[in-house]
């Protein structure tokens, strides 16, 4: 089984800078997030809040989130202060290419490789970086849906992303990420002695992606909302699969 401490610490730590990137993101797109129908009640964008109080909540987020960094051994210390730049960064991709989704996705899958140094004290990069790939494979199917929610105001307001660089095509481009994500998933298995209910677990996350992606209408924002949301089956597949395939 999982030990509950790094378990614990980690979803702590995930929540807390998931939740500092989401300031950070406000702090960055306040302007822009007026523009946009669905993004206009945030407490930045619709002036609930000042930019000195969103600052002292992005301090006490990253306050919090390095108590939890210093529990860990000094690899990861220093491998998880890495990630600050991107989760600073990651948000003005949206202003200078069309692939914001790739910056979000090196971003938010550094747990990949924070989490087995923090178990073992160093990378073993034949499964981490695998498992990293598929997390940012993952991430480029999944954001490439919730960003076709807004692509009417992006064009407006000149924001990019993968929705408007696809545009028609997204769906193929969907399924090349997924077949990407479901190998690089296999390779971190074999190289980690994976077993059975591991692989049943990825075939799962297959079908699910192939049902997700067939039945995706991109020009409904509700119907992308729904898709984007259920992405958290894929998530719960994965770990069960991980830890029977450990048991």
């Amino acid at each position: 089984l999982p030990d509950w401490r790094v378990l614990s610490l980690f979803g702590v730590g995930a929540g807390l800078m998931r939740g500092a990137g989401c300031t950070i993101n406000d702090m960055w797109d306040r302007d822009y997030d007026r523009k946009v129908a669905r993004t206009a009640s945030r407490p930045l964008a619709a002036g609930d809040i000042s930019t000195f109080q969103s600052f002292i909540f992005l301090g006490g987020q990253l306050s919090l989130a390095l108590c939890v960094l210093l529990c860990l051994n000094y690899y990861s210390i220093v491998l998880g202060a890495a990630s600050l730049s991107l989760v600073i960064t990651y948000p003005l991709m949206k202003r200078i290419t069309y692939w914001p989704q790739l910056v979000l996705g090196f971003t938010f899958n550094w747990g990949a490789l924070l989490g087995w140094s923090a178990v073992k004290g160093s990378c073993e990069w034949s499964v981490c970086l695998p498992l990293y790939l598929a997390g940012v494979m993952w991430t480029l199917v999944y954001d490439t849906i919730y960003a076709h929610q807004d692509k009417r105001d992006d064009i407006v307001i000149g924001v990019k992303s993968t929705a408007l660089q696809f545009k028609e095509d997204t769906k193929q481009w969907l399924s090349g990420f997924s077949l990407a994500m479901l190998l690089s998933l296999c390779v971190a298995g074999m190289n980690c002695n994976q077993t059975f209910p591991y692989y049943s677990a990825v075939a799962g996350t297959g079908a699910h992606l192939a049902h997700q992606i067939y039945t995706l209408d991109i020009d409904k924002p509700e119907d992308c909302w729904k898709k984007f949301a259920s992405n958290r089956t894929v998530g719960v597949l994965l770990f069960v699969g991980i830890v029977l395939g450990n048991l």
